[in-house]
This record gives C-alpha cells, sequence and structure tokens, in this order.
C-alpha cells in the first residue's frame, strides 16, 4: 500500500499536519514519532503540569545522547566540550517538555523571511495563522484569536510571585514600562509571560490539543510510536517511502514524505538519505543523491546567560505547581543594525524545580534577534548515531557584546535599591552542565540539594561565601562588572542556548544555493519531499519557536491541500 503522506517526526509541527491532512478522507496519513506516545489517557503528571521544569529532565522524554558544541572559542587551540542539548523524542515534541509561551515574534521577523526569499512569508501572511492557532483568555482583538486549539493566558494577580512583580516594578521605575499585551503591538517593556495552558490549568502539547480522540479515530490516520526513521527511500531523484526501525521496523512507501524531525534531527535524516554538502557526505561515506549545500547548515539558537539572586523567604514563590516564567523584559540594545527588541528576558520565580531553585530566582536573558550561525554535521554512515552539533554562539562579535549588555543590565536591576530587603546575594549564572547534573531526580542528588538550601537558609553573613564557593565557583559579579575581559571570557565559556534550533533546511529560491526547500517546503532538486518544522526558518524570530513552528506546519498543511 502506498499512503498519500507519510510524516517523518510527531512533534509540534508533525502532529498540526497529520491532523490537518487526515481530515480530508482522501488522504491517508502516517505519522511517525521516535518516542513513545502522549494521549489524553495517559499523560504523565509531569507533562501535564503547567510548571515544565522536571519534564525536559526525565531521559525518557528526550534524544539522552545528544550533545551539542555551545560556545565559540576565536583561537584553534582553545578547549571546547560538548553538553547534553535537551530536544524532545515523545509524541507532541517540544510542546510537551518545553516552558509553554506563546508568543509570535515581531512583525519585522517576517518581512525579513520574505527578504531572504521566503515568498509568501510576510507578517500578514502569517498573522491569520497565528490567530487560527490560539484563543486568548486575556485579550481579544485584530491581534488575538478566539477559536483556535491553544489556550492562552498570563499570570493572575493573585499567583504571581512576590520576585516577579518586584523585578517587573523596578524595572519599570528604571524607563522600561510595564504593558499589557505581550502579544500586542511590537514595543519594548515589560510584559506578563504569554503561556499555552489550559483552563484546568495544564499543559497543552501538539498532541492533545490536535491529536484529539476523535482525530485517533480517523480511519485513514495511523500513528506509530517508538519508531524512528532511519534512511528516506528514492527511486531516482523521487522520494516513495522511508525505513523504519525500533517497535515497528518496516519499510513504508508514500506518494509524499514530509520530514518533520526538528531543527537538528530533520537535516540529519536529509543527510543520511543523501541530500547535502557533497563534499560533507563523501566524507561521511554516504553516496551523494543530491548536492545540496545549505543542508545543516544556517543552525541559529537565541544565545543566553542569567542574572539570579538568594530570595528571602517572603519572596519565594508560593505555589510550587505555578509556571515560573511570569513575565519578560523586551528591551533594544541600540546596536547599529539590530531591529527594535533585539533583547528578550524572561524573569523567573524560582532557578529550578528542586529545593535549591525555589531559593533563588532569575532574570534569563537571551539574544533575541541573534547572527551567529552554526552547522548540523554527520558523525558518520552510521543510521543510529547522533549528529555533531556545532551552534557557534559569538561566533558574531555582536551577540557577544549584546549578550555582556544583558549581564550589566541585569545586575543593575537586581541591585536596584527598590530590591533591597527583597533579594540577597546577586550573582552570575547560566544552564550549565553542572547545573543540569545536579538538577536530575535521584537520592544522590536530592541529598545534596537538601543541604545546600539548608545551608543557604542559615548561612546569614556567610551566604555571599558560600554562593560563590558552591555555585559560582569564585566568580563574583562584581569581580566580572568591573573586569570587562572577565566578564567576556565568562559569557564565552557559560554562553547557553534557549532550545530554540532553527534555520538547517530553509526556505528560499530555487536559484539560491543555500536554500534548501521552496517556500511551500519543497526540498529543491528532488520530488515527493517536504521539509515541515523549525528548520524551514530563513532566520531565528525574536520569540519563542514554538508557536511559530506550530504555525508553520498550519501554512504548510494549507499549501498541500490547496495543491490536490
Amino acid at each position: 500500500m502506498i499512503v498519500d503522506h507519510l510524516i517523518l517526526g510527531g512533534g509540534s509541527a508533525g502532529c498540526v499536519l497529520a491532523a490537518r491532512l487526515s481530515a480530508d478522507p482522501r488522504r491517508t496519513v502516517v505519522l511517525v514519532e521516535a518516542g513513545r506516545n502522549i494521549s489524553a489517557d495517559d499523560i504523565p503528571d509531569e507533562i501535564r503540569s503547567r510548571y515544565p521544569g522536571r519534564a525536559y529532565l526525565d531521559t525518557r522524554n528526550i534524544w539522552s545522547q545528544l550533545t551539542a558544541l555551545m560556545g565559540y572559542a576565536r583561537s584553534n587551540t582553545a578547549p571546547r566540550a560538548s553538553r547534553r542539548y535537551e530536544q524532545a523524542r515523545l509524541l507532541g515534541g517540544g510542546s510537551a517538555i518545553n516552558a509553554m509561551m506563546a508568543n509570535r515574534g515581531a512583525p519585522a521577523d517576517y518581512a525579513e523571511w520574505q527578504a531572504l526569499g521566503a515568498e509568501g512569508w510576510g507578517w500578514d501572511d502569517c498573522l491569520p495563522y497565528f490567530l487560527k492557532i490560539e484563543t486568548d483568555r486575556d485579550f481579544n482583538g485584530p491581534l488575538h484569536g478566539q477559536d483556535g486549539p491553544f489556550t492562552i493566558r498570563r499570570v493572575s494577580d493573585d499567583k504571581i510571585s512576590p520576585f516577579v512583580d518586584r523585578v517587573m516594578k523596578t524595572l519599570d521605575r528604571r524607563g522600561y514600562p510595564i504593558k499589557p499585551d505581550q502579544n500586542g503591538p511590537w514595543e519594548d517593556g515589560v510584559f506578563r509571560g504569554a503561556i499555552a495552558v489550559s483552563d484546568r490549568g495544564e499543559r497543552i502539547p501538539t498532541s492533545l490539543a490536535y491529536l484529539t480522540p476523535d482525530v485517533r479515530k480517523r480511519p485513514n490516520l495511523r500513528i506509530i510510536t517508538e519508531s524512528v526513521a532511519t534512511q528516506i527511500l528514492f527511486d531516482g531523484r523521487r522520494a516513495t517511502g522511508a525505513q523504519l526501525s525500533g517497535a515497528m521496523a518496516e519499510t513504508i512507501h508514500a506518494a509524499e514524505v514530509i520530514v518533520s524531525a526538528g531543527a537538528i534531527h530533520s537535516p540529519a535524516l536529509l543527510l543520511r538519505s543523501g541530500i547535502g554538502p557533497a563534499g560533507d557526505l563523501a566524507s561521511a561515506g554516504v553516496n551523494v543523491l543530491v548536492g545540496r549545500e545549505g543542508v545543516g547548515r544556517n543552525l541559529m539558537e537565541h544565545p543566553s546567560i542569567a542574572v539570579a539572586a538568594y530570595l528571602p523567604p517572603h519572596m519565594r514563590v508560593r505555589d510550587l505547581a505555578e509556571h515560573h516564567e511570569q513575565a519578560i523584559w523586551r528591551f533594544s540594545s541600540g546596536l547599529d543594525g539590530a531591529p527594535r527588541g533585539d533583547m528578550h528576558a524572561a524573569i523567573l520565580s524560582r532557578s529550578g524545580w528542586h529545593s535549591v531553585g525555589t531559593r533563588l530566582g532569575s532574570i534569563f536573558f537571551w539574544v533575541n534577534k541573534s547572527y551567529s550561525r552554526g552547522s548540523v554535521r554527520l558523525a558518520s554512515a552510521n543510521l543510529q548515531a547522533e549528529p555533531d552539533v556545532d551552534f557557534r554562539m559569538l561566533s558574531d562579535e555582536r551577540d557577544l557584546s549584546r549578550l555582556k549588555l544583558a549581564l550589566r543590565m541585569g545586575a543593575e536591576a537586581v541591585c536596584d535599591p527598590s530590591m533591597d530587603g527583597h533579594r540577597g546575594t546577586v550573582f552570575p549564572s547560566s544552564y550549565s552542565p553542572r547545573v543540569a547534573k545536579v538538577a536530575v531526580p535521584g537520592a544522590w542528588n536530592a541529598l545534596q540539594r537538601g543541604m545546600l538550601a539548608g545551608l543557604l537558609d542559615m548561612a546569614g553573613p556567610l551566604r555571599s561565601a558560600l554562593v560563590h564557593s558552591a555555585i559560582t565557583l569564585g566568580t563574583t559579579m562584581r569581580g566580572l562588572l568591573g573586569d570587562d575581559d572577565a566578564l567576556t571570557d565568562f559569557v564565552r565559556h557559560n554562553v547557553g542556548g534557549t532550545w530554540h534550533p532553527s534555520g538547517t533546511c530553509r526556505m528560499g529560491p530555487a536559484g539560491d544555493p543555500m536554500a534548501v526547500t521552496s517556500p511551500t517546503g519543497r526540498v529543491n532538486g528532488v520530488e515527493g519531499l517536504r521539509v515541515c518544522d523549525a528548520s524551514l526558518m530563513p532566520s531565528i524570530p525574536c520569540a519563542n519557536t514554538n508557536l511559530p513552528t506550530i504555525m508553520i506546519a498550519e501554512r504548510v498543511a494549507d499549501f498541500i491541500l490547496a495543491g490536490r
């Protein structure tokens, strides 16, 4: 049997495609996901929760062997260590483990896509699809949807944490006014964050929002989980299906193959199937089907760094089940050529799911419009091997200078006199491998965290020394702010991502040698093959990438349906 559409990857985009395409009863659709099934009947508590701090730590939910190089060293001899890079491996993908932030980016982001050759992807083209996605419980009007599968809301007055509220008011006094609507007109300011949470106060992954019980009952839709697509099959230059391994080790034939495995695994699958830079493929021992220089290139992320502070008891989060990213600070760096709102900061009520995390508040900064570019390459011809991922963050000096600016601005805000009595020791922070390791659930880690949490509360005048010995390993905020070289080294060494990989199969005109697909997602140079996920983004939007990815899937589904 030859199915009409074989979708490889059941993440944020894949679930949308499966639901929309199978709505046409004349089409047969197969959705393949490497991870386990998540449905309304069996969603785990840590995924259901509107506090997302534990979901991405469970190795059952991620590609546990995937690592990435983050920062970039100007010297070829400087050591660079890979660290684990959490990417979802379960039905619903990133929407099942991410922070649930529901923002779209700036209209200028989509004008940039169009200028880079993604014809038909301007703001006026994309906005109707953003509206189609959402049901906004707080705002109505031309910038807000009311009938979509995602319910969007902001933290209420009675739920906002004392720390977040105090930081917002401090920033307001410092010239960054509190504004009502993050998804309203694009402007600088401080906003309560828009999050996708159901009326019951629970996460809404695409595996629930789109693959509802009625959709799953459709006779023309088959969902395969715990199975990996190892290679796309071709007859000449026409894709004819894919080979699966895992729970369902079989070959599935299709009229159209749609790769929706995310910005790391989508290009990896194309590369393993012989589509990519000819030199790289030959070096990896892969026969070249179609030479496309852009496959795996243009890898983008939002580079991040943070400022944290010890919270006295009266400033700590009251409800441990409450979402932690309760407010955001959008500001403009003033860098020549950078757009308005090119910087973003999440104001966090807690810095982790555990006892130490509840004692620390953070401002988590990222460069909203980053310019550094990395790559995804094959590590070997082994069909099961994870690819080599190198983000090369801060390789563009403009990103480095802005992240340093962010750390300075964050320190000034948290050390503002209006915060006196409402925070303790202030220190630089990042999501380092050491922090990630200590956050993993387990008895030994729990013992270590419990001891440190108790000591933080009891330390009194010795608290600063404890923080700088046990947490920052000797690095102080004062030392960084007083020594620009030390600040540069700290940011370069500790830069992290925001789990927003994108751009590795970017859209563009057929004549652009670095464009992997057409503006409808068709892979250039072959037939019967598309890509549909964050890989398509020509440039990174000033947003958490989940909602833009879902928007892309809605649009590509309409392109396919209109082309029948």
